[in-house]
């Protein structure tokens, strides 16, 4: 890194901040700061789905995958595409017609007060989860960049995210978001893939030089495709960061095509990344980590300025991932729990001032576990399998299916979290199996407590969204 790659970066997190400090003139109401009063046009809400989407994880880990796998590394990403678009294929209309504002809150119509405090726990717990990985991620960028020691960088990467999130919420997220995906876009598509394939020959060198199983689309196998599909297919059905970005929408048509076109957006940087991957095997084929495969071949073929703005992209999507992930964990603290619980009646000036604090604590909270633990990865892949096996059927039927009964959602919540909680223990935490048999126990709970249950189903699904709001 040089002058110019460090002032570019520089510069990036200083717009950041200036945002954030705009961003708090449009905030008027609770709607506007949890939500952007759901008035996001399509080409500002294909922008910040995508942004809210690709995370350091999706952009640094497959590259490590192409290395290692080949093309058969876009899986990963590809399942993150695929959940989003049936998110907005088959949810979009019912989240619109409901006007809810967490994924909690739409249990509880269907199943009532324990529900719906059950499941914002555990939301809480993978969204910040999800926002710790990323703090790690961006202490890792800044420390690798500028040389700065990683705790200082885990907190000043962290602490920007915070600062702009605080002040403007939702308008903030949303305004760094839209700049964040055309760097993402810019910086990986125009810069980093080209360049990447020139320098080992152009697309048909690439694929004379890497071996055979590298171009084979499955080669990472099936066990493990199907792994991505439990964990992020699913996943991100149930996932409250993208379901508040859903939220923000003008109407239920402009949810439905960016949810596509965020879904295709995902697919194409999952092969973008895994051809970058597999470039790097065959420009550094003794690589000691495959990790740094990203890294390293940014800083071996770009020339100064260049180098700066694609790592300005990898810092773009780490922090709109981690700013769209703790806006998530606060509006469900706050809203689920906190307003419920502790502030009933609160006017809307102290709803906003509620969510802030929130923000601020639950960030704090993220940056003192990334600067304790720094390897989240596995705890992250434990609150997916979570999310996937104890919400994901409550939710499904809770929409689709009238029959189901408060009680029977309440116990499928506790049964499937039980049960996968207790297969990742006997069976270890990077087996699949648990979050199937948390889906089958969740699944056979709400059938079965459901039939027999002689109470009658919640019918505050069906009712008009001026009441909902009102609520």
């Amino acid at each position: 890194m040089n002058w110019l790659d460090t002032g570019v970066l520089l510069v990036y997190f200083l717009v950041l901040i200036i945002i954030g400090i705009l961003g708090t003139k449009k905030v008027r109401t609770s709607e506007e700061y949890v939500l952007a009063g759901r008035n996001l046009g399509l080409l500002v809400y294909c922008s910040c789905l995508v942004a809210v989407i690709i995370g350091g994880a999706a952009t640094i880990g497959t590259a490590r995958l192409g290395y290692e796998h080949g093309i058969s590394g876009m899986w990963f990403v590809a399942m993150l595409g695929l959940g989003i678009m049936v998110l907005g294929l088959f949810f979009s209309g019912a989240f619109n017609r409901l006007k809810v504002t967490t994924i909690s809150e739409l249990l509880g119509l269907k199943y009532g007060e324990q529900t719906r405090l059950l499941s914002a726990v555990v939301a809480v717990i993978y969204t910040v989860m999800v926002t710790v990985t990323q703090v790690i991620g961006m202490g890792a960028i800044i420390h690798a960049i500028l040389g700065w020691e990683l705790t200082t960088s885990m907190i000043v990467g962290g602490g920007i995210v915070i600062f702009y999130t605080l002040l403007g919420g939702m308008w903030s997220v949303t305004m760094t978001d839209v700049i964040q995906f055309v760097i993402m876009t810019a910086g990986v598509f125009f810069v980093m893939l080209p360049l990447s394939l020139a320098h080992v020959g152009g697309f048909s060198a690439l694929l004379d030089k890497v071996p055979a199983t590298h171009l084979d689309w499955t080669h990472i196998g099936g066990a493990q495709i199907f792994q991505y599909f439990l964990l992020y297919c699913l996943g991100m059905v149930v996932s409250q960061d993208i379901w508040q970005r859903v939220f923000t929408a003008r109407s239920a048509s402009v949810s439905r095509t960016g949810a596509l076109f965020a879904g295709f957006y995902s697919i194409a940087w999952a092969i973008a990344l895994s051809l970058i991957g597999m470039c790097a095997l065959v420009s550094l084929p003794a690589l000691k980590q495959p990790q740094d495969a990203f890294a390293e071949m940014a800083s071996g073929i770009l020339p100064p300025g260049l180098l700066g703005l694609v790592l300005a992209a990898v810092c773009a999507a780490l922090m709109s991932n981690a700013s769209g992930s703790l806006l998530a964990s606060s509006t469900l603290l706050a809203n689920d729990i906190l307003l419920r619980f502790l502030f009933k009646g609160a006017d809307d000036r102290k709803y906003i001032w509620i969510s802030k604090l929130a923000t601020l604590s639950l960030g704090a909270l993220a940056i003192i576990f990334a600067i304790w633990i720094q390897d989240v990865l596995v705890a992250l892949d434990v609150a997916y399998a979570i999310l996937s096996g104890a919400i994901f059927v409550p939710v499904v039927l809770g929409i689709f299916w009238k029959k189901a009964t408060p009680k029977a959602g309440f116990s499928a919540v506790i049964g499937g979290t039980a049960v996968v909680i207790g297969g990742l223990a006997v069976l270890g935490i990077t087996s699949t199996d648990p979050i199937m048999y948390g889906m089958a126990a969740s699944l056979i709970i709400m059938v079965g407590v459901s039939l027999f249950d002689r109470s009658r189903p919640l019918r505050e699904t069906t009712r008009p969204a001026e009441q909902l709001e009102k609520s």
